[in-house]
């Protein structure tokens, strides 16, 4: 089983940065991505990146491009998403997954943290 517990959530100013980790435990040696994804109230869980564990190989959603970055620490079994210029649209709170396959479809990912909830205003 893997857990993950992510941290760094708060209330920022438009415009502001904020730097998410995420911290993963047990059994993350056969993990293939790391994902960050997003909900916010009244809408569906959205994923905006994800890496490739072992070549860094980074994907985004258009809608964060250029605004958000993905990067991970495999010695720590730690990732994190480093967001910047943000906006009011960008309140939802935040989740961190990983999963044995190369995607960002949240069906892909069976382990998932407890989010961490990021207010813009």
């Amino acid at each position: 089983d893997v857990q993950l517990v992510e941290s760094g959530g708060g209330s920022v100013q438009a415009g502001g940065s904020l730097r998410l980790p995420c911290a993963a435990s047990g059994a993350t040696y056969n993990l293939c991505s790391m994902g960050w994804f997003r909900q916010a109230p009244g809408k569906e869980r959205e994923g905006v990146a994800a890496i490739r564990r072992y070549s860094g190989t980074t994907f985004y959603a258009d809608s964060v491009k250029g605004r958000l970055t993905i990067s991970q620490d495999n010695a720590k079994n730690a990732v994190y998403l480093h967001m910047s210029s943000l906006q009011p649209e960008d309140t939802a709170m935040y989740y961190c997954a990983t999963s044995k396959l190369w995607s960002l479809e949240s069906s892909d990912f069976p382990y998932w943290g407890r989010g961490t909830q990021v207010t813009v205003s």
